[in-house]
């Protein structure tokens, strides 16, 4: 309970991280094309011994952490364009809604994180929530 608790996942009223649905993107698995591709775009963005953290996911691919793309494309922990969406301060992966954000606005942010990580990193990331009339 600890761990969540720091990571803003138990519910807590006064605490506005723990207004999230969870972990919104799933970490990518890549091709050895594409995880290359993802080194190289790290390595001129965050500098030459920049090494993208990797987990085995059988059959030759990897999973790489969204939550690394993301910080490294910009969007860092509490990050928030300004109309009460934002990425949580405890967890990167976790969209909350720290003041009165419409759906709208959360899935404006998540858009722009999404289009932020495709254009630093050449990787789309996909939603974990199942959204329902809504696209991403």
């Amino acid at each position: 309970m600890d761990l969540r608790r720091g990571k803003g996942m138990v519910i807590d009223a006064a605490d506005p991280d723990t207004r999230s649905a969870g972990s919104f993107f799933v970490n990518p698995v890549l091709d050895g094309a594409a995880l290359a591709a993802v080194e190289a775009a790290a390595r001129a963005r965050c500098g030459a011994g920049t090494r993208v953290p990797r987990f085995d996911a059988g059959d030759g691919l990897v999973k790489v952490p969204a939550a690394w793309l993301i910080e490294r494309a910009g969007f860092g922990r509490g990050y928030s364009p300004g109309d009460g969406a934002r990425i949580s301060s405890k967890h990167t992966l976790a969209l909350v809604n720290y003041e009165s954000a419409t759906t709208a606005g959360l899935l404006a942010l998540a858009r722009q994180i999404r289009d932020g990580v495709r254009d630093a990193f050449g990787v789309s990331l996909t939603p974990e929530p199942v959204l329902v009339g809504v696209t991403l």
